[in-house]
């Protein structure tokens, strides 16, 4: 006889989830039952990508995607993909504000240094910008995060945090 799961074990969880309705709130709450446990960061990602998906559950795993990004590398850019597909969704931008804000640990994948540019466009829903602001922030210095912010120092919206941030990265503003 197999031995019984730890009560860590997401598998329980990830089952009572499956089985509610999608607009069921306890899908929320389970979702935010899993927060740090690691075997439960691949169905937080699924539940973050899934455009269908309850969008305060989606939320919810953003935020646990953002607080324990995955040590694993290929998990790691599940959920860094999966955060992406999220903040490109047109349809929810409660979803892509936590979607934005929680990229800031998956800068290294190749994709999120432009998705987070592209989130701070002046064109974009003000919240999205800021949360995106706040990934780069996160993220750290690079070239390219440098070259982002320096042009957003003439932003009239986002242009002081912009530079605030490079001075405490100690990179220069530019011309």
């Amino acid at each position: 006889m197999p031995p019984a799961p730890s009560p860590d074990h997401p598998h329980h969880l990830i089952e009572e989830f499956r089985a509610l309705p999608a607009s069921s709130d306890r899908r929320r709450e389970i979702v935010a039952e899993l927060d740090g446990n690691a075997e439960a960061l691949p169905f937080l990602a699924s539940v973050v990508a899934d455009p269908q998906e309850y969008d305060l559950a989606r939320v919810e795993a953003a935020t646990i995607l953002r607080l324990w990004p995955p040590s694993d590398p290929a998990t790691a850019r599940t959920a860094a993909q999966a955060l992406l597909a999220a903040l490109r969704d047109p349809e929810d931008d409660l979803v892509r504000q936590y979607a934005a804000a929680a990229l800031g640990p998956y800068a290294d994948e190749p994709a999120v240094d432009q998705a987070l540019a592209t989130a701070l466009r002046p064109d974009e829903e003000p919240l999205v910008r800021d949360n995106a602001l706040a990934a780069v922030e996160e993220a750290g210095p690079s070239d390219a995060r440098t070259d982002v912010l320096r042009a957003l120092t003439r932003d009239p919206d986002l242009g002081r945090a912009a530079a605030r941030i490079l001075t405490a990265w100690g990179r220069d503003l530019g011309a």
